[in-house]
């Protein structure tokens, strides 16, 4: 099941996001940060506790030339179609940064 996606243009918004959903009782493991520069994701991820894409490469199992090649396939890995993975993609190109959340 694909996950709810949340858009932020504030690292700081996604972080108090990712308490509030932590303290309703969403498991920080289903709690994902994604963005396209690795440094803002590890810093945005690792002060909240929450997964970063880096978790998910093991998963995916492939290294990537190109960062957006990379996002799309790890947003296919949630479930997301190719036009829907292409489409996140984009927001991040845009400097939004993503919280993905499994229910």
């Amino acid at each position: 099941m694909k996950p709810a996606v949340k858009e932020f243009h504030d690292d700081t918004e996604l972080m108090a996001e990712v308490r509030r959903q932590a303290s309703s009782g969403i498991s920080k493991h289903d709690l994902y940060v994604v963005s396209h520069d690795d440094d803002r994701t590890e810093r945005v991820a690792g002060a909240t506790d929450a997964n970063e894409p880096a978790d998910l490469n093991e998963l995916v199992g492939t290294r990537y030339t190109k960062k957006g090649e990379e996002l799309r396939a790890i947003f296919e890995e949630f479930d997301f179609s190719s036009d829907e993975a292409s489409d996140l993609e984009e927001k991040l190109d845009h400097g939004k940064i993503l919280l993905l959340i499994n229910t």
